[in-house]
């Protein structure tokens, strides 16, 4: 089965385990006559003594197994911020939650300086309800400080059984001393879309991009048409605070507002490992207008989605800047030794624009407006972006790397600027800017 995601895209390969590689390796080795593989060869003799020397004079018997996890671990962390080994059970964990449903306390997370950053809180969750925010850093579990831990073994402490309680210690910008969070673990289950009828315009919130996605959005998009009728003025597509998930259906949401062209392009290493996905004939709002809303907590799929419409021309992209997560994790299973996650590619937009490290540029910047209690604290409301991530792929292009922006999405649609930006530009009382931020595709991006 192949299947990529994002946050990271997942990809699921065939490989013969720990024994095929070791096969591989004497061949090449067999083959190897130059200095660089002879210097590879050096530095693996220099591990293998290190290893030893652990097990034979450190203070306590270690854990063989655990040793090896760790420097596998060690050497995909220190590759960006996305490469990392998966255990048996991680890797399990990963194919049920892109399933939208799994157990814990509903936020996506990233690591950073050796601590927990909260990228988004999930929607009707536990930890949404608790009141954890995009960017908030999660120093302690249960008292017990994170540092130290792999992302996957902090995650791990933060799942457990349904109805246990855990508190998170955060440290939260604009905030002199630690927050105290205690949140219940729940079951939590993921509603990728949820649709509503803003007057004379169908309202779309996607919070994720999982198995479910496509197909929710293709009913939610049905159901608002027959509600609404002939009143219909088009559409709003909320990917704000969107962190990402499958590449797949990153790729059918896209096709489904696009008659043809490229909806986006993944480049590897080499030339010869790019490869271009298509939009198929079919509208699914039958040419309506749509916009879409982003900002700095929209990444990886979503803004596959955002670039690919806004460089179609077929939405007006509205809002700030998304997150700027352009690259390509292959999720590489190792039999009944877990995965490796690797990234192995960068992805860019219809135009050929990289995303990596900069992110989506909205055509109309509109800046949400904050309560009166969070003006004079208003950095708390911004997520630093790909860019602020420790070792990070840098832009392979000549585009500037970009800081991020607001993440802050109140719960009242009255109070949503972003949203009633938008609803008054789908019914022409803003015309907007006579220029966008997107470059125009060229013929040969465009399918014949």
């Amino acid at each position: 089965m192949m299947r990529k995601t994002d946050f990271a895209f997942w990809t699921f390969l065939t490989m013969t385990g720990l024994a095929g590689i070791t096969t591989v390796l004497n061949v090449t080795q067999t083959h190897s006559a130059t200095s660089s593989n002879s210097e590879l060869y050096r530095q693996l003799d220099l591990f293998g003594d290190v290893l030893e020397r652990v097990r034979s004079d450190y203070v306590e018997k270690p854990d063989d197994t655990q040793l090896i996890e760790n420097a596998i671990n060690g050497m995909l962390s220190a590759l960006d911020p996305h490469s990392a080994y998966l255990s048996p059970k991680h890797f399990r964990d990963m194919q049920v939650q892109t399933r939208g449903e799994f157990g814990g306390l509903g936020i996506e997370v990233t690591m950073e300086n050796g601590v927990v950053k909260v990228v988004s809180p999930i929607d009707d969750t536990p930890a949404a309800r608790a009141g954890l925010q995009a960017n908030d850093l999660i120093t302690h579990l249960d008292n017990e400080q994170i540092v130290g831990l792999t992302l996957e073994q902090a995650v791990e402490k933060m799942r457990g059984p349904v109805n246990t309680p855990i508190m998170l210690t955060v440290v939260r910008k604009g905030q002199d001393d630690p927050l105290e969070i205690k949140i219940v673990r729940d079951i939590i289950r993921i509603n990728a879309v949820k649709s509503r009828r803003e007057g004379d315009v169908g309202y779309v919130k996607v919070s994720t991009f999982n198995e479910q996605t496509h197909t929710n959005l293709v009913r939610a998009v049905q159901n608002l048409n027959k509600e609404i009728g002939s009143e219909l003025k088009g559409y709003v597509i909320d990917l704000r605070n969107n962190p990402g998930g499958l590449l797949d259906q990153a790729i059918a949401v896209s096709d489904d507002f696009l008659e043809r062209g490229a909806i986006v392009l993944t480049k590897g290493r080499n030339n010869e490992e790019t490869q271009r996905s298509q939009a198929r004939p079919g509208d699914i709002t039958g040419g309506k207008k749509v916009l879409v809303l982003i900002n700095g907590g929209s990444a990886s799929a979503s803004e596959i989605v955002a670039g690919a419409l806004q460089d179609h021309k077929r939405a007006t992209v509205i809002g700030t800047r998304s997150f700027g997560k352009g690259s390509v994790q292959t999720i590489i299973p190792l039999g009944a030794n877990g995965a490796i996650r690797l990234t192995t590619a960068r992805y860019y937009t219809p135009s050929n624009r990289s995303i990596q490290a900069k992110g989506i540029d909205p055509d109309i910047i509109v800046e949400q407006e904050l309560p009166e209690e969070m003006k004079a604290k208003s950095a708390q409301t911004r997520v630093r972006g790909e860019a602020s991530l420790r070792g990070h792929l840098k832009n392979d292009k000549e585009d500037k790397e970009a800081s991020g922006s607001s993440a802050y999405v109140p719960k009242e649609a009255e109070k949503d600027t972003q949203l009633q930006y938008a609803l008054n530009f789908l019914r022409g009382k803003i015309s907007g800017p006579a220029t966008t931020s997107a470059p125009p595709v060229t013929p040969e991006k465009k399918a014949n």
